[in-house]
C-alpha cells in the first residue's frame, strides 16, 4: 500500500505521516516512512537550498527539479519497498507540485509533468487555516521558506481542493482538531484497507 500525506506547511501532515508509520510498525507491518523533497540526493539538496533562498531557480526549473527528485525517489526507494511488501508512507508527493507549483507555473503543464508517476492508494490532505499554519511554523522556530506567506497559503489551499476533486482516494482531515482525533480518523481509513 502506498500512502501520501499532503497539506499546507504547518498543517500537520509531517506529524501525522510519522505517527501513522510508528503505529504500523507497532502493529508489526513492514513500513517505509519517507519524504519529498528527498534529503539524500544532489537534486533534493539543491531543492532545499532554493526553498531556503540560498540559490535561485526559475519557477519552471524548480518544478522540473522536484519531478527529477521524485523520479529518483520512486525508482530507488518507493517502488523497491512496495515490491518488497512494505507499506510506503510519503510526507508530500506530486500533489505538492500541483498545489504549490501552480502559483507560478501552468497547472496543466504540471499535471502533464506528473502523469507517469504512481497514484497513491490513499492520500490524506491536512486541512488547517493558513493563519494557524503560520502560527505553528513560528512556534517551531523554523525559518520561513519560499511558500510560507498567508496569501500564498490561501491560494495553495484552493489548488489542493481542486486536486482532491480530480484524483481518487483523497481523504481530507481537519487538523485543527486534536492530534489524537486526527490519528483516529486516519487509522480508521488505513485499517479498513489493511483487512
Amino acid at each position: 500500500m502506498f500512502i501520501a500525506f499532503e497539506g499546507l506547511d504547518g498543517s500537520g501532515s509531517s506529524t501525522h505521516s510519522k505517527l501513522l508509520a510508528e503505529k504500523l510498525e507497532r502493529e508489526r507491518r513492514a513500513t517505509l516512512h519517507t519524504k519529498e523533497p528527498t534529503g539524500n540526493t544532489h537534486v533534493g539538496k539543491l531543492i532545499r537550498e532554493i526553498l531556503q533562498h540560498r540559490w535561485e531557480a526559475s519557477p519552471e526549473g524548480l518544478q522540473l527539479l522536484f519531478s527529477a527528485d521524485r523520479a529518483e525517489h520512486l525508482k530507488n526507494e518507493i517502488e523497491p519497498a512496495l515490491k518488497n511488501g512494505q507499506i510506503v508512507i510519503t510526507d508530500r508527493y506530486f500533489f505538492s507540485t500541483l498545489a504549490y507549483g501552480a502559483l507560478e507555473v501552468d497547472y496543466n503543464w504540471l499535471k502533464e509533468l506528473s502523469k507517469h508517476f504512481r497514484i497513491p492508494d490513499i492520500t490524506f490532505l491536512s486541512k488547517c487555516d493558513p493563519e494557524e499554519c503560520i502560527k505553528r511554523i513560528i512556534g517551531r522556530g523554523s525559518e520561513f521558506e519560499l511558500f510560507e506567506k498567508k496569501n500564498k497559503l490561501e491560494k495553495i489551499w484552493k489548488n489542493y481542493e481542486k486536486i482532491a476533486e480530480e484524483y481518487d482516494n483523497f481523504h481530507i482531515i481537519d487538523t485543527s482538531k486534536s492530534i489524537d482525533e486526527c490519528d483516529e480518523e486516519i487509522w480508521e481509513v488505513v485499517s479498513e484497507r489493511l483487512h
